[in-house]
C-alpha cells in the first residue's frame, strides 16, 4: 500500500532551461500546479522563438529573472532575493557542466531545499553509451558527484524516452512528423524502452519536487501502458496511418559507425540510440534498490498518456501541415523531411 506525503507549502521554484524542449514542459508543470515560478533568462537579445516562450510563461503567471547559471556570484544573488527553495536545470547537453557554478552557488547560500540537475533521460550511472554519449554522461555523473558532495538535497528524474518515433538523427519530435514512407528498425527490433509524453515529464517531474518519498533519490518513469519495443512501435503507428509501411533494418554496425563519424550532435544521439535499442540500457537492470524509486509507484492514482494517444497528435498535425483531401496520412510516396526525427532525451 502507497502512503501519501504530507502536504507542505509549495517552495519558491527557479528553472533554467525553460525555453528547450524539456524545459517547457517542466515550467508549464510547475505554474499549472500554482508553484511560484521563476525563469531564469539569459540576459541581451533573444531569438523571436525563445522570445515567444517567454512571453507565453509570464502570461501564464512566470517571473523572468536574467542571469547565467555559470556565473556564481549571480546565481547566489538571484537566489538569495527571490528565496527560492527549489532549483530545476534543464540546460542542454553543451551546458551540463556549467552547473558546477550553480552547485557552488547553492550551497554558499544554503538554503535550497531541493535541486533537480539537467537529467532527463537515462540513469547515467547505469547506462553504458559509446562516445561521444558517454562524454554526455561523465559530465552529468561529474555534477552528481560534485552535489552530493555538496549536501545539497536532490532528485534525478530518469523519464527514458520521449513518446515519439524514435530517429538517430538530431531534430527534434516537436519539429518533424512520424514516418509515412518506411520505418528504420534498430537492429531485430524487439528490445523494450519506455516512451513517456513530454506532458508527462513535466507533471510529474513537478510532483516530485518536494516529495519526501524521491528526497536523494533517482526517480524512474516505467509506465507499463509504454513499454514497447519498435516492432511494436511502428504497429501502432500504422494503425493511426491506416496502413502498412516497409522497414529497413538500422544495424548495430551502421549505429555505431554514425556514432564513430564523432559529428556533434548527431553521433550523441547515434550512441544513445543505439545503448536504448540493441543494449537495452532502459530495462537492462533493477530499480528495487534503496536510492531508487518508481513514478507510478509513487503516484498510481495519476495515469500516464500513451503512445497510441501522442501519436494522434501527430496525425493532427499532419493534416494541419496537408489539409488536402490527399493528406500525409494517404500518401504512399516518401515525404521529404519525415523521416529526422530524434531519437531520445538523453
Amino acid at each position: 500500500m502507497t502512503v501519501s506525503p504530507v502536504p507542505s507549502p509549495k517552495g519558491r521554484v527557479l528553472i533554467a532551461g525553460a525555453t528547450g524542449f524539456i524545459g517547457q514542459f517542466v515550467a508549464t508543470a510547475s505554474l499549472d500546479a500554482h508553484r511560484p515560478t521563476y525563469i531564469l533568462a539569459r540576459p541581451g537579445p533573444r531569438s523571436p522563438s525563445k522570445a515567444k516562450i517567454f512571453k507565453a510563461l509570464e502570461d501564464k503567471g512566470a517571473i523572468i529573472v536574467y542571469g547565467l547559471i555559470n556565473e556564481q556570484e549571480a546565481m547566489e544573488k538571484i537566489l538569495k532575493e527571490h528565496e527560492i527553495d527549489i532549483v530545476v536545470s534543464t540546460v542542454g547537453g553543451e551546458s551540463i557542466l556549467d552547473q558546477i557554478a550553480l552547485v557552488k552557488a547553492m550551497k554558499a547560500v544554503g538554503t535550497i531545499k531541493r535541486f533537480l540537475p539537467s537529467e532527463f533521460g537515462h540513469d547515467v550511472n547505469r547506462a553504458d553509451p559509446v562516445e561521444p554519449g558517454l562524454n554526455m554522461y561523465r559530465e552529468k555523473r561529474r555534477v552528481r558527484q560534485l552535489v552530493e558532495e555538496s549536501g545539497i538535497p536532490f532528485t534525478y528524474i530518469c523519464c527514458n524516452s520521449i513518446a515519439s518515433w524514435p530517429y538517430y538523427n538530431n531534430i527534434h519530435p516537436s519539429e518533424v512528423l512520424p514516418p509515412t514512407d518506411f520505418f528504420q528498425i534498430y537492429g531485430d527490433g524487439n528490445v523494450k524502452a519506455y516512451f513517456v509524453a513530454g506532458t508527462d515529464i513535466g507533471k510529474f517531474t513537478m510532483k516530485t519536487v518536494d516529495d519526501v518519498r524521491t528526497l536523494n533519490k533517482s526517480v524512474h518513469f516505467r509506465p507499463s501502458c509504454n513499454c514497447l519495443n519498435i516492432n511494436e512501435l511502428a504497429s501502432v503507428w500504422e494503425k493511426k496511418i491506416g496502413r502498412t509501411l516497409p522497414r529497413v533494418t538500422v544495424t548495430e554496425d551502421d549505429l555505431l559507425a554514425a556514432a564513430g563519424e564523432n559529428i556533434i550532435p548527431q553521433s550523441v544521439v547515434a550512441a544513445f540510440t543505439h545503448d536504448i535499442f540493441i543494449k537495452g540500457c532502459q530495462v537492462n537492470f533493477s530499480i528495487d534498490g534503496p536510492e531508487d524509486v518508481e513514478v507510478t509507484t509513487l503516484y498510481p492514482e495519476d495515469s500516464f498518456r500513451t503512445v497510441e494517444e501522442c501519436f494522434g497528435e501527430y496525425i493532427v498535425k499532419m493534416e494541419e501541415k496537408q489539409p488536402t483531401a490527399d493528406s500525409a496520412i494517404a500518401n504512399t510516396g516518401p515525404v521529404v523531411g519525415m523521416r529526422q526525427v530524434t531519437a531520445t532525451c538523453a
